[in-house]
């Protein structure tokens, strides 16, 4: 068997150049080496039911990765076992392309089934940068920075009474990691409950939004950035009407204003929106992106890391957009786990622009609760974690602050540098779960 001892043995005499030098080279002296002997997922109860997913080996490295939320995910996860079991965990891209392979037949292109793979593979990656002693991001292509921007999804609330607006920007201020962005959700749409599959404003909906916007815009003040979210609501002529008369707040971007399918109407609403239009958080892999990006049907693109196809893919899928000088965004609702994994992909994204903190909002808040199907829904009930970004810290352990300045602070650790907080995971299991059962 191939022992930890061994391994150090043979990483000691890789020549330092090829320690920092290309993947392969790292890897050359250790291929067919270490083995996957299990993969292993639980389920935590946060701002969703994160599936936490674990790759162990017989060298007795262990590497973490997270999956975004859905249901069976777990059942997925687990079915990919077979797929990498006795495989050398530096394969990454042959083993994505094996996970995608053998659930073909089952949602491969897209959906629970996308993320499942990419939960697996962003702990292959872990287990990786752990055996070659690199983070994940240098692995990567390296890092275009040392940091990730983030902003955060928060709001006051309620936006449409200025005094919660101005206590919203005093908070901002006051809160200790610095962000300079924000995004908002738009305001719930009134009007009959039949209405309510329908993607028209009405003049007394675009009124209430935009008064809505000025009032947090007038709060916070021009230096803080403000993205407006919609929730894939609306038709093409209704989502450009809202980007004409938010214009003068100036928002860095429109968020899914239009159901995510490509069409025609994208590239309309794109080459006519006065403000930037963003797309993504619903899209899978290469293929989901490619139409929006050659037929520029956005101007900027927002990949949900641990959901679209994982690091790698998610990589690929930037490098595309590049090629149409289109910037890329991370869309993130995930644990310190996966927001720090994502983090290492968006450091190797040459034009990255901002990388979602999402814990929710604060219990009382004003929310666009009149969605049939509300992301609010989904959430845990009772999590103590709901608007706390201190609780959120604390599920994870980390060598420094996760965000500083506004930014993501990446660990120069091996692999992902960050690892569960044992104790309060436990204590925030799902139903029916158990550590690694």
């Amino acid at each position: 068997m191939f022992n930890r001892r061994r391994f150090l043995q043979m990483a000691a005499a890789i020549p330092a150049s090829a320690v920092i030098g290309r993947y392969k080279a790292m890897a050359a002296p250790l291929r067919k080496q270490v083995k996957v002997t299990d993969v292993k997922c639980m389920i935590v109860r946060g701002l969703f039911e994160w599936p936490m997913v674990r790759i162990e080996t017989d060298a007795g490295i262990t590497g973490i990765g997270e999956a975004y939320h859905g249901r069976g995910i777990k059942d997925l996860i687990m079915g990919l076992r077979s797929a990498i079991v006795g495989e050398d965990p530096l394969d990454v891209d042959r083993l994505y392309t094996k996970m995608i392979t053998a659930t073909g037949g089952t949602g491969a292109t897209a959906g629970v089934t996308v993320s499942a793979i990419s939960g697996v593979e962003i702990a292959l990656w872990d287990t990786a940068g752990k055996i070659l002693e690199a983070p994940v991001a240098k692995l990567l292509g390296g890092e275009y920075r040392k940091s990730v921007r983030a902003y955060w999804t928060r709001r006051p609330r309620d936006p449409m009474d200025p005094a919660s607006c101005r206590e919203f920007a005093q908070m901002l201020k006051e809160q200790p990691y610095g962000f300079t962005g924000i995004k908002c959700d738009y305001m719930a749409r009134t009007g009959e409950p039949d209405e309510r599959f329908s993607r028209h404003w009405t003049s007394s909906d675009l009124r209430r939004n935009v008064t809505a916007f000025t009032n947090i815009r007038e709060a916070v003040g021009d230096d803080v950035d403000i993205a407006f979210h919609c929730h894939w609501e609306f038709d093409w002529i209704d989502a450009l009407t809202l980007a004409r008369a938010v214009a003068p707040m100036k928002p860095a971007w429109l968020e899914d204003p239009m159901p995510p399918d490509f069409n025609e109407s994208w590239v309309k609403l794109t080459a006519e929106s006065p403000v930037p239009i963003l797309q993504g958080e619903n899209l899978y892999t290469r293929h989901g992106f490619q139409p929006f990006i050659v037929n520029q049907g956005c101007h900027i693109i927002q990949i949900d890391i641990p959901k679209a196809g994982g690091l790698l893919e998610s990589k690929k899928i930037a490098d595309l957009a590049d090629l149409y000088y289109i910037p890329t965004n991370a869309h993130n609702v995930c644990s310190p786990i996966g927001t720090i994994a994502s983090a290492h992909c968006a450091a190797a994204i040459r034009d990255f622009r901002g990388h979602e903190f999402n814990v929710g909002y604060s219990p009382g808040a004003v929310t666009p609760s009149s969605r049939p199907a509300t992301a609010a829904a989904r959430r845990t009930p009772g999590s103590s974690m709901m608007g706390s970004p201190e609780m959120w810290e604390k599920f994870a352990v980390y060598d420094r602050p996760f965000i500083k300045d506004s930014h993501i602070q990446l660990s120069d650790k091996p692999g992902l540098g960050v690892e569960l907080n044992e104790d309060f995971v436990r204590a925030h299991l799902a139903e029916g779960e158990t550590w690694w059962g």
